[in-house]
């Protein structure tokens, strides 16, 4: 069975025990629950397509580790003026393992 969802303006799709990377929130324990789910499939070779959700779905993550990704240079240039800026940034992610997949039946 696999879901697509959709997690901070992207769309994943993931299947149980998956190891995934997604951006870092506010979390209350070691798992929390993807709500937005916006397709499952592979259950009895029919596929649930949500408009734009599928009602009742949702799939339980646990977290194994909070890291930061590699650095991305930021450069603000203007020619024949003089002016560079040079600043880095890294973003905070979570690597998680996909548990249970459910739809409301």
């Amino acid at each position: 069975m696999y879901a697509i969802v959709e997690d901070s303006g992207t769309q994943i799709k993931l299947s149980t025990g998956d190891v995934l990377e997604v951006d870092i929130r506010d979390l209350d324990g070691d798992t929390f629950t993807l709500e937005n789910v916006l397709m499952i499939g592979g259950g009895k070779g029919k596929a649930t397509v949500g408009t734009p959700y599928v009602e009742g779905a949702s799939v339980e993550v646990e977290v194994l580790e909070e890291f930061k990704d590699k650095k991305i240079d930021v450069i603000k240039f203007k020619r024949r003026k003089g002016y560079r800026r040079k600043t880095g940034h890294r973003q905070r992610l979570l690597k998680v393992r996909v548990g249970e997949i459910t739809a409301k039946k």
